[in-house]
């Protein structure tokens, strides 16, 4: 069973100081903790591309298992809605080229926003297990940095930019159980970019949230047979500390379950999951955790993952 082996991310040391964009927009540090979340948001250099974001992320996943070699890669999804320059060629590509991945990889990008992590795995999953491949690399770059207006107050304060990169293989540490997904393209309003510039209707995004997250992981638990209780942890996409701690209560659970850690990346789009994985629960003794990844699209995807 293909699963999660390891995750390893990268995370740009240079960036924002939300408190002065906060004052320039006469924020108090109260809407920018309690509300945003973030005190400091990540941002690329000029001159990294999305592929490079990837490369450093990987990077650090062969570092941290020298297990795993270049040459034993058969399978590479890239999450982004940002990719490279224009985005032809695809991402994945170019990440190919610049790790020196074989050539018999199978390489491809999947265009998702903030679910795209949770559908990324049961791609890559069901991709490798049909096709019979034994290593993949899931990776998750969306640097929003790209397309976001830093005198629009209601983006410029939230997103970050980062990278993940997660090893998927057998005898995994963590396997993928049940998941569910859904899409409503009638919200495409809410989130999207026009002449190259990203637009969000703030208030339409957290009540979508509100309505489907909560209501999402109860049906995921029920289908599951399974209870609240036997969930350890819930590492949902940290779109706002708003949205995360409004979530957190609706789910009429125990809100304390619900990891929120965004002070120092802020909203990093689909590395947000995986970004909470890697810090929070791949080296503890839980057994389960769900996750929830909602947004752009308006797209969701909720999943649990376990300890075989």
């Amino acid at each position: 069973m293909i699963g999660i082996k390891s995750i390893a991310s990268y995370v740009p040391a240079n960036g924002v100081d939300n408190y002065a964009q906060g004052a320039k927009f006469s924020k108090d540090e109260e809407f920018i903790l309690g509300k945003i979340g973030s005190a400091f948001l990540p941002r690329k250099d000029a001159d990294q591309e999305t592929s490079d974001l990837c490369v450093e992320a990987v990077n650090a996943l062969f570092a941290n298992n020298p297990q795993l070699k270049r040459e034993s890669i058969d399978a590479l999804i890239v999450i982004t809605q940002n990719g490279d320059e224009e985005g032809l060629p695809h991402t994945s590509a170019i990440v190919q080229d610049k790790l020196g991945l074989p050539t018999h990889v199978a390489a491809f990008d999947i265009s998702l926003g903030c679910s795209g992590y949770v559908y990324g795995l049961y791609a890559m999953k069901g991709f490798m297990e049909a096709t019979g491949l034994k290593n993949g690399l899931l990776i998750t770059a969306d640097p929003y940095s790209k397309i976001v207006d830093p005198e629009d107050r209601n983006t410029t304060m939230l997103f970050g930019d980062a990278a993940t990169a997660t090893w998927m293989g057998e005898d995994a540490l963590w396997q993928l159980g049940k998941a569910k997904f859904g899409t409503d393209g009638s919200g495409a309003p809410h989130l999207k970019v026009s002449d190259g510039v990203f637009f969000m209707n703030g208030r339409q995004v957290f009540n979508f949230a509100l309505l489907k997250v909560p209501a999402h992981l109860h049906e995921l638990i029920d289908e599951s047979d399974l209870k609240a209780e036997d969930i350890d942890a819930f590492c949902i996409h940290q779109g706002s500390a708003a949205i995360v701690d409004a979530v957190a209560r609706r789910f009429e659970g125990e809100p304390e379950k619900f990891i929120k850690d965004m002070v120092e990346t802020g909203n990093t789009v689909s590395s947000s999951i995986p970004l909470l994985l890697e810090k929070h629960a791949l080296d503890t003794t839980w057994k389960r955790v769900a996750l929830s990844g909602f947004g752009v699209g308006l797209s969701w995807g909720s999943a649990i993952i376990h300890r075989p």
